[in-house]
């Protein structure tokens, strides 16, 4: 009969034990046990369309390059045969630095606030822009403006200058 009694009081140890090592581990229920689930930010959609600014024709398998102001690393996507590149990770209220480069146009790049659920963003590349040169010869008018050298200054002397002959190495 003592040993009765003793085993029912010590199954209902156990039980009592094991009925509050399940509803309370740690001082958690059962239901806030684990990690902490934290949801990722809102994101917006933003499409960018390349066209070439000539004829306005998409331009297919351009370089979109996404960085994201004040991260580290960046995205970068080609564009189809429609001249587009759609991305739909970028945080909504972010800001973004977009750069795009095609062979045979000049590199595009600008910040962008992505405000907005979808987004779209066109850009028209251009192609480069000859180079000013100061060994041909420009007018007057067009050369003052610029900041460069005027055509008097290209390197060679006039004969009617003094000193002219110090141009020429002497043998």
């Amino acid at each position: 009969m003592q040993f009765r009694r003793n085993l029912l009081i010590a199954s209902f140890a156990f039980v009592a034990l094991c009925v509050a090592g399940t509803n309370g581990l740690n001082g958690q229920d059962a239901s806030h046990r684990g990690r902490k689930y934290k949801a990722p930010p809102p994101t917006s959609t933003v499409t960018v369309t390349i066209l070439r600014a000539s004829d306005e024709k998409p331009l297919e398998n351009a370089s979109v390059v996404f960085q994201l102001v004040g991260d580290k690393g960046n995205m970068e996507l080609k564009t189809n045969e429609e001249g587009k590149a759609t991305i739909d990770v970028l945080p909504t209220g972010s800001k973004v630095l977009l750069q795009v480069l095609a062979k045979g146009y000049q590199t595009y790049g600008k910040n962008y606030d992505i405000d907005k659920e979808n987004l779209s963003i066109e850009v028209k590349m251009k192609r480069p822009a000859k180079s000013y040169s100061i060994y041909e010869n420009h007018d007057a008018g067009a050369s003052e403006g610029s900041g460069g050298n005027s055509s008097s200054d290209s390197g060679q002397k006039d004969p009617s200058k003094p000193g002219a002959d110090s141009a020429q190495p002497k043998k």
